[in-house]
């Protein structure tokens, strides 16, 4: 049996595919910029290669050092963190910079898919699912009070990983509801808007606990009916108590929020203004774009962040409708991929293992577009392997290869 054999090389490939076409975008703004991401690229290659000839069963055996260690580098900001563009998210080594949650969200897939893959774990029983959701919580919670609310969004990610373990989708749908209730209340500003909106969720009230008593009272337990009637009550007191908490949000992300609702022109010289530009210049990139180089908005360096967080608009800009389709069917083949081996594995660690990587390039893939096209307020993800940042390509990366390892390492398992 050749050692090549159990290399996935459709996914190794179009992970070198979006890298290099990632740098060749970076040089295009920046050329600085684009000669450190190949150098990252470089490093992230060795990490990948040291990654791939170890022994599989290191990151199983290691996943609680690695999460505790992930843990600790997030709690350490709060000390030894340096701010960057308003968070201090980040750990600055002279010239170099490292942000520890990109990092973190390996230890914690590692971690979960180690909890998961236990002979005694099953998601029925209560101690098993509250396990699992500290495991979750916890470096979420961290990264919550840095605060990052973006890297936060992302740790939802987790969740799909153990709805494909089992876990109910009811929490999906009610997590939806909470967000569009969130969302709606902070919307309606007008005072005979909040009358319509309070006698609607008073309606909702009154529905969802007469539907919870009657099917209460045809399965004859009272007790069927508490897991309910608790969801609307707190759908109804978050829809009250919503102006309050977004009038507590920094001036900055309350117009972010805003934009959503009254467009990026009303805040053209604050919030608005990178999402302005933005669409700006996705938008004149056409149908085959102004060329390589030749975006006058991206070039004339109009859009912040556009190198990073807003990467996509210069593919947008010089390759055009049909470029951006490209990138973009390349991840939904790529993400697609990492989700169809997942679901091969024989090993129950590596299935979670890759369910959780393939979500959280999911998460991050969804919410970059999405925020750089106006659909999703701007929270700072950078888009995976494209961004600039040797933080991110290299968490990407490690990421990649660890699965890859693991997905070769089953390929080539007698068991």
């Amino acid at each position: 049996m050749k050692w090549t054999e159990g290399i996935d090389k459709l996914g190794l490939g179009l992970y070198f595919l979006l890298c290099l076409f990632a740098i060749a975008n970076i040089y295009s703004v920046d050329e600085g910029l684009g000669k450190k991401q190949l150098i990252f690229f470089g490093i992230s290659i060795f990490v990948g290669l040291i990654i791939f000839f170890s022994r599989s069963k290191f990151f199983e055996n290691m996943s609680g050092i690695i999460y505790i260690g992930g843990v600790l580098m997030l709690a350490g900001l709060h000390v030894f963190g340096t701010e960057i563009l308003g968070q201090k998210n980040w750990y600055k080594f002279g010239s170099f910079t490292m942000q520890p949650v990109e990092f973190s969200k390996i230890g914690t897939a590692l971690m979960l898919a180690n909890y998961v893959s236990g002979a005694d774990f099953d998601l029925k029983n209560t101690k098993s699912l509250i396990t699992a959701l500290a495991i979750i919580g916890i470096p979420a919670v961290v990264v919550l009070s840095i605060p990052d609310v973006g890297s936060l969004l992302v740790f939802t990610a987790f969740f799909i990983a153990l709805y494909r373990e089992g876990l109910s989708g009811k929490l999906f749908l009610i997590g939806g509801l909470f967000g569009a209730v969130f969302l709606i209340a902070n919307y309606l500003n007008d005072p005979l808007q909040w009358s319509l909106w309070y006698f609607t969720v008073f309606i909702i009230v009154i529905g969802g606990l007469w539907f919870a008593f009657n099917a209460a009272f045809l399965r004859k337990n009272i007790y069927t009916l508490l897991p309910g009637v608790g969801v609307v009550l707190l759908l109804a007191a978050l829809a009250f108590i919503s102006p309050v908490i977004f009038e507590k949000l920094p001036k900055h992300q309350q117009e972010r929020v805003e934009v959503l609702y009254k467009g990026e022109r009303e805040f053209r010289d604050t919030s608005g203004y990178n999402l302005l530009y933005s669409k700006t210049a996705i938008g004149s990139g056409g149908m085959f774009g102004k060329g390589y180089r030749e975006g006058s908005v991206t070039q004339g360096k109009f859009v912040p962040e556009q190198e990073t967080d807003y990467i996509f608009c210069t593919v947008g800009e010089e390759w055009g409708f049909v470029g951006s389709a490209v990138l973009v069917f390349a991840y939904m083949i790529f993400i697609g991929r990492i989700y169809y081996l997942a679901e091969k594995q024989k090993s129950v660690f590596n299935r979670v293992f890759g369910y959780c990587f393939a979500s959280i390039l999911l998460m991050h893939f969804s919410i970059n577009l999405g925020m750089v096209m106006g659909l999703f307020p701007t929270v700072g993800i950078p888009l995976p392997y494209f961004s600039y940042g040797g933080s991110s390509l290299l968490a990407f990366s490690m990421m990649t290869f660890i699965f890859f390892k693991l997905n070769y390492a089953d390929k080539n398992s007698l068991v």
